[in-house]
């Protein structure tokens, strides 16, 4: 998007927020487009809300002087917070007014984390990528199947609309649109300033992990994941899997992607690589990780580190380690 800096306009930013909001979804950006005004590239923030007035937060504070959709005027910019009852419940009528009232003629439209819950169920999103908290993703998916989930995205760009992952991923968000508004070197200046990375390595994946998957609902399936779970490194392979449970290998593939929405393959996969994470961080050298989680070879474990978390093992356990440090473990 262009900047507005050239024509003198300040960029007004409509934040969507309710009781049950998080707080860092709405001050977490907010402050990143705050920091941009410092710099000479200002922001009008607005806080909307269904019904106007004070809403009170997941945490217990209060924001005060919000106004309705329609009273807020023209935005250029929409940014629908989350909260956790939005994954939790149906979007109420009046949040699903005053958003679209919001968005109707506005020329970017973003949410963070849950907040995609809104943008789905006005069929926003439809047929488009998106993203939200690693943890409700699996629930986006089903709740709105025209949606493509993408849960390893910190944020996603499609079209006009731009979904970001969860909580903190808000402040990735903003200094993107500010990227897009002013310039890399603003972008990269603020975020010098909140001390955040200008561009975080890696996904969700960095903290998310199969383990944290909801149970399988058929008793075959839920066994055989518990098996995988307790012992990562032992002989996964399709077949002895399917041997396990009793069931064809054809079979057993349906219930993967009907329950877990993935191949038993990847989910294996993703199972030993969260092993070798924790192995890491435990101080265990990247052959044994390899060793200890399945993977098995210091290059399949760099590969899988790569294909999912767009990083390598050592440099992972550089930025996520404990302060207390250990020994690499032979």
């Amino acid at each position: 998007m262009a900047s507005d800096a050239a024509s003198g306009m300040t960029h007004r930013v409509g934040f969507i927020v309710f009781d049950g909001v998080t707080m860092l979804d709405v001050s977490g950006p907010a402050e990143v487009l705050h920091q941009s005004g410092k710099l000479g590239h200002p922001y009008e923030l607005v806080l909307v809300s269904p019904r106007g007035g004070a809403v009170t937060a997941s945490n217990g504070l209060t924001l005060t002087g919000t106004v309705t959709a329609i009273d807020a005027g023209p935005v250029d910019t929409v940014v629908v917070a989350g909260g956790d009852r939005l994954a939790q419940q149906p979007v109420e009528d009046e949040l699903l007014t005053a958003t679209r009232t919001l968005t109707d003629h506005t020329a970017r439209v973003t949410s963070v984390c849950t907040g995609a819950f809104v943008l789905a169920q006005l069929g926003l999103l439809d047929g488009r990528s998106a993203t939200t908290h690693w943890r409700q993703a699996e629930t986006l998916a089903r709740r709105y199947p025209l949606v493509r989930v993408e849960p390893d995205a910190i944020h996603i760009r499609d079209g006009h609309f731009v979904t970001s992952a969860g909580i903190s991923a808000g402040i990735d968000l903003a200094l993107a649109l500010v990227e897009d508004d002013h310039g890399a070197d603003v972008a990269r200046d603020i975020a010098r300033e909140l001390v955040v990375f200008m561009q975080r390595p890696g996904g969700q994946s960095q903290f998310s992990a199969a383990t944290a998957t909801p149970p399988p609902r058929t008793d075959p399936l839920r066994s055989l994941v518990a098996s995988v779970l307790a012992d990562p490194a032992a002989d996964h392979s399709l077949p002895t899997m399917a041997a396990t449970v009793a069931v064809s290998p054809r079979h057993l593939t349906r219930l993967f992607r009907t329950e877990l929405g993935t191949t038993p393959a990847r989910w294996v996969e993703r199972v030993r690589l969260d092993r070798a994470r924790h192995l890491l961080l435990e101080g265990h050298s990247v052959t044994s990780a390899a060793h200890h989680s399945g993977l098995g070879t210091d290059e399949t474990l760099r590969r899988a580190f790569a294909r999912h978390l767009d990083t390598t093992p050592t440099h992972y356990r550089s930025r996520f380690a404990s302060t207390r440090g250990h020994s690499p473990m032979p």
